[in-house]
């Protein structure tokens, strides 16, 4: 099943040494995924995760795929939701791919969502004490953001990926056309994560996603093409230079120590998505800030303005969490991976493509500012 979009593939470089990987932009992506594959592999022998809602889509064409490239495959499917990223889930999976014969030389084909890539990643980074994979995402936020840069990971009662490893893929095929297949909820959802490159970094990119984000959205190549191939190099560069989140590399979690407590108090399920969390995270990080005086209102009302005509929630009464006591929130906040001698850090905004590192945000005015939220 393909869009018959016309996106010529263009190719990125994830450049980390011995570890350095491509990253494929285009369309058709996956009825060539076993001839990407395959010169990368030790052994002609590919275990795919996948997950119910995907395999019905993009299964077939990338079994296909690998069977015209030579490669011996086994399928593992997973039920669909973020509800699977969990320890019973992972322990599914980890028992059915050591079931398939793998060898170290062997490869796991991550094709799905973020979900897919975190656990089929921590699959790989873990079974075997470490086998190579790569990862084929099929929505939005994915090929922007959770496919690139090697973090894998699984939630728990406490916290979202509080269990995981830094492990790199051996290549990301993002295709373009995969994307017709999501729900619209699913694409804004991805949406959030490529706006938040122009709020940390690039305010001319910020301002691109004004103009064009309904466009992008609606699946119009050109934009689409920008946006992925755009948040994939921003995404690269920081990664090549902070593998392992020690510096620059904490700023992509913008918006995420808001949203990630949101997730936790929702309960990781379909209620409120991943992306849709970062938004309001996004917004609630340039309401603190002002709060703060670090950054001005105007900015944070432009931010809003622009979710909310995307059809992005802005507000927790959005969500149906208004009124959520601000000592729960900053309980979960508090289980966030950034903490540090019991200290909140937060990535903060200065201006829209300015942001910055509070190590030890002020948990007086944080309580106050929750509270308050709505």
């Amino acid at each position: 099943m393909t869009t018959g979009s016309a996106v010529a593939a263009e190719r990125l470089r994830v450049a980390l040494g011995d570890r350095a990987y491509d990253i494929v932009v285009g369309s058709r992506l996956i009825e060539t995924a076993g001839r990407e594959i395959r010169p990368l592999m030790r052994r002609r022998h590919a275990v795919v995760v996948t997950d119910e809602n995907v395999a019905g889509h993009w299964l077939a064409p990338l079994c296909c795929s690998l069977d015209e490239a030579g490669v011996a495959h086994h399928t593992v499917v997973l039920p669909a939701g973020e509800e699977t990223k969990d320890l019973a889930h992972f322990g599914r999976l980890a028992g059915e791919i050591l079931a398939s014969g793998i060898e170290r030389g062997s490869m796991l084909v991550a094709l799905g969502g973020g979900v897919v890539g975190d656990l089929t990643g921590f699959a790989a980074a873990t079974l075997l004490r470490g086998i190579d994979f790569v990862q084929v995402p099929t929505t939005l936020l994915a090929q922007v953001d959770s496919s690139v840069g090697g973090k894998t990971g699984i939630n728990t009662a406490l916290g979202k990926n509080l269990i995981g490893a830094f492990y790199q893929p051996r290549l990301v095929l993002a295709d373009t056309d995969v994307l017709a297949s999501l729900p619209r909820r699913e694409l804004l959802a991805g949406y959030a994560e490529t706006v938040k490159y122009g709020l940390i970094r690039d305010a001319e990119f910020f301002a691109w996603c004004e103009r064009q984000g309904n466009a992008l959205c609606a699946l119009e190549p050109e934009p689409l093409r920008h946006a992925v191939v755009t948040s994939c190099a921003m995404k690269a560069a920081v990664v090549a230079g902070d593998e392992r989140e020690e510096g620059e590399r904490a700023l992509l979690n913008f918006g995420h120590t808001f949203g990630h407590a949101l997730e936790t108090e929702t309960g990781f399920s379909s209620r409120l998505l991943h992306g849709e969390a970062v938004a309001l995270g996004m917004v609630l990080a340039f309401e603190f800030a002002a709060c703060l005086g670090l950054a001005a209102q105007a900015d944070g009302e432009r931010v809003r303005r622009h979710f909310a005509t995307t059809g992005l929630p802005t507000r927790l009464a959005d969500v149906g969490l208004a009124g959520t006591p601000a000592d729960r929130l900053l309980a979960h906040m508090g289980k966030d991976k950034k903490v540090r001698d019991g200290k909140l850090t937060l990535i903060l905004p200065r201006r829209i493509g300015d942001a910055f590192v509070m190590k030890d945000a002020p948990a007086a005015e944080l309580h106050e500012f929750l509270g308050a939220a709505a």
